[in-house]
């Protein structure tokens, strides 16, 4: 694919700008609105004097508001730096300072926009406060507080130009921003659209958060082909997104694996008319397998991609046919067109069939590197190989299958959490000795975290507080479910925790 996908997207307006881009609430914005709106960005961004290649940061959620925001910052020859809208102003900070970002927008009524004002006030930046509104007016006053006088069309970009920066997680001694250029998200692109084989036919209802590279993925491919895409930011009651399913006759929906584990636990599938749904998309970590089944046994007509990815990646590495699903079920599947997969042992060797090895890639779609992290960089891109940091092996027909991770990164839900920023959090604690954190395993989540605490002689500390003070300084997914206290934490000779012992 040549063209990148702003281009791919200007596209698709100009050929049915009529077209539903994107369902939020009550308000519908067509191909031609949002066309219109990113343009009218790009055109601000010119007039406050942003330069090509300056960083953009967006702390919005899910909306119509999102996606004319970060098609505009890529419009404009900027790079976007999509914030968590979950998380707290002091790792937000972090984020935007380590970036250099020259703006940002953020949403006028977000819980931490005063505080993380407040902590950029001396800095050199921006801030453009964005109402998310659904009315009939809101079109309108998204103009309007964007402050531009006249749009500005899109730029050309070069594949090899930055397009956007990913933050990893939360880490709180040192960011990881993983670079994407407009050549990484087109290729992505290009391929996850010829295996999904979506057109402008299909409807995606999307509960993934667009600042992630597997929600950032289901936006560019489903826009890049006039699409329409169904945006739900409420997955607190799951019949409802059924529901929602339903009535717009939706052809395609996205989740990780707790997502499917909260629609089968909570509702029966078979209660709602979901004969327009043509797939589903399943990544963000290993799927049980009893999971797959009953997927599959409640909506067997419904094509089910099982899928492998890291952000290092764009978005998407493998995946596994449906057709593949009865005879390769565990596995994730072969590589997209255009990526080559090996299995390296400790030796760097390729690997035997069967035999345990890191999961090495490479392709169109692997990231330029971390931001402002060379040591980072050359110890992830070796040889020209993303050494991934994940355990699998490979058959004998090349299916390739995931045994688990060789870093210390844990995965809850589609979120990547920190162990070392929540040990910071509770360390704080005066009655705190020591404290690890690592993962147990969650029906529902995949992991949880939990926190094994070494108190101070004479301490009194409870679950309940530990969990009250963790609430208060954490984005909820980041608070431990599991808390227990122990004498002395385990440790190798060395001194190294031994994490693996804490669970």
């Amino acid at each position: 694919m040549n063209d990148s996908i702003v281009a791919l997207v200007t596209q698709a307006a100009r050929r049915t700008p009529e077209a539903v881009a994107i369902t939020w609430r009550r308000s519908t914005w067509s191909y031609g609105r949002l066309l219109r709106a990113s343009e009218h960005v790009s055109g601000a961004l010119r007039e406050r004097g942003v330069s090509r290649g300056d960083r953009i940061a967006l702390l919005v959620r899910n909306s119509p508001h999102y996606a004319a925001l970060f098609y505009g910052v890529l419009g404009a020859g900027c790079a976007a730096v999509p914030l968590n809208a979950q998380e707290r102003a002091s790792v937000l900070v972090r984020q935007i300072q380590h970036c250099g970002a020259r703006l940002l927008f953020v949403e006028r009524d977000h819980p931490e926009r005063e505080a993380l004002c407040s902590a950029l006030a001396d800095s050199k930046v921006e801030t453009v406060a964005i109402a998310l509104d659904d009315d009939g007016n809101a079109y309108d006053r998204f103009l309007t507080e964007l402050g531009a006088s006249a749009p500005a069309t899109a730029a050309a970009p070069e594949l090899g130009d930055l397009a956007m920066i990913i933050y990893t997680s939360g880490t709180t001694g040192r960011p990881k921003g993983v670079m994407l250029s407009h050549g990484n998200l087109a290729a992505n692109t290009s391929a996850i659209v010829e295996y999904l084989r979506l057109t402008a036919a299909d409807r995606v209802l999307c509960v993934l958060p667009f600042h992630f590279s597997y929600g950032n993925s289901v936006l560019n491919t489903h826009l890049a082909v006039g699409a329409a895409l169904v945006v739900e930011d409420n997955f607190a009651f799951p019949n409802l997104v059924l529901q929602r399913m339903q009535d717009e006759r939706v052809t395609g929906f996205s989740g990780v694996p707790s997502t499917f584990a909260l629609l089968l636990g909570r509702c029966n599938l078979h209660d709602f008319n979901l004969s327009a749904l043509r797939y589903l998309t399943q990544a963000g970590g290993a799927m049980p397998r009893p999971l797959i089944e009953r997927l599959r046994s409640q909506l067997p007509a419904v094509e089910l991609f099982v899928m492998y990815g890291q952000t290092e990646a764009t978005a998407r590495l493998t995946y596994l046919p449906p057709e593949a699903l009865d005879v390769k079920l565990g596995s994730v599947g072969l590589p997209l067109k255009g990526v080559e997969i090996k299995v390296f042992d400790s030796e760097g060797a390729e690997a035997a069939v069967g035999t345990t090895g890191e999961i090495c890639a490479r392709g169109p779609n692997v990231m330029l590197g971390y931001w402002a992290d060379e040591a980072a960089t050359a110890h992830a891109l070796r040889d020209g190989w993303l050494h991934t940091g994940d355990l699998g092996h490979k058959d004998a027909d090349g299916f390739l299958y995931i045994d688990g991770r060789a870093v210390d990164m844990i995965k809850v839900g589609a979120f990547r959490v920190s162990p070392q920023e929540i040990e910071e959090v509770i360390a704080a604690l005066s009655d705190v000795e020591e404290v690890a954190v690592t993962a147990v395993a969650d029906e529902l989540l995949g992991h949880a975290i939990k926190a094994v605490i070494v108190p101070r002689e004479g301490a009194q500390l409870d679950m309940r507080s530990i969990k009250a003070h963790c609430r208060e300084r954490l984005a909820a997914y980041k608070v431990p479910k599991v808390v227990e206290f122990a004498r002395a934490l385990p440790r190798t000779s060395s001194g190294k925790i031994q994490r693996y012992k804490l669970a």
